[in-house]
């Protein structure tokens, strides 16, 4: 199949898929433009973040071209909360993961369109360097996932995994950053005003 699409005279994307079995993540640069990393998704908080875990260990493999697939986004299909489907477009887009909507887009509710249309949140998904994040930090249901950026950039996803609220921190150090380094700082969410 790899051989039949590069002979049609333009770019498409293959997608490879036998749920991540035989590490994909290994050598599907060579055959296609993204494989599957994990088994199928169901839209529940247990199953995106589990996928997300898995996804994370093949993170060396990404570069433009050739993604990690954690599967389909679930947002929309109403198995998790907003706040749940922020992190699961969050972690999809900082994985650079294939942003590909599993819900029936004829009735997409304003709060799942919100979601998906971020377009910061779409464009560190898009950029040019085309790393995937890494966790830098956990502790307990703490997670500091960390990617760099074009353009001196650096995006960051504080998560708390648990089900209590409470305040994390991530430190320069997460980041890679020297402790005296001045940074400009914004929320890619704020938009919603959780």
């Amino acid at each position: 199949m790899s051989k039949a699409l590069k002979k049609a005279g333009r770019p498409i994307f293959f997608s490879l898929c036998e749920w991540g079995e035989m590490h994909p993540a290994e050598w599907g640069f060579h055959v296609g433009n993204s494989w599957r990393t994990t088994c199928d998704i169901t839209d529940t908080w247990e199953s995106m973040i589990s996928r997300a875990d898995q996804n994370e260990l093949y993170a060396q493999y990404a570069r433009p071209g050739g993604w990690n697939d954690p599967d389909m986004l679930e947002i929309g299909n109403g198995g998790m909360t907003k706040d749940e489907y922020i992190v699961h477009f969050s972690l999809w887009a900082i994985s650079k993961a294939p942003l590909l909507l599993g819900c029936d887009i004829r009735n997409m509710t304003q709060e799942t369109i919100e979601i998906i249309s971020n377009k910061e949140v779409i464009a560190v998904n898009q950029d040019s360097y085309g790393i995937q994040a890494r966790k830098a930090r956990m502790h307990g249901d703490e997670e500091i996932w960390v990617a760099p950026l074009s353009s001196y950039r650096t995006v960051v996803v504080i998560l708390n995994r648990g089900s209590v609220r409470y305040s994390v921190t991530a430190f320069w150090e997460d980041m890679g950053l020297d402790p005296n380094t001045v940074v400009e700082a914004r929320d890619l969410w704020d938009v919603l005003k959780l």
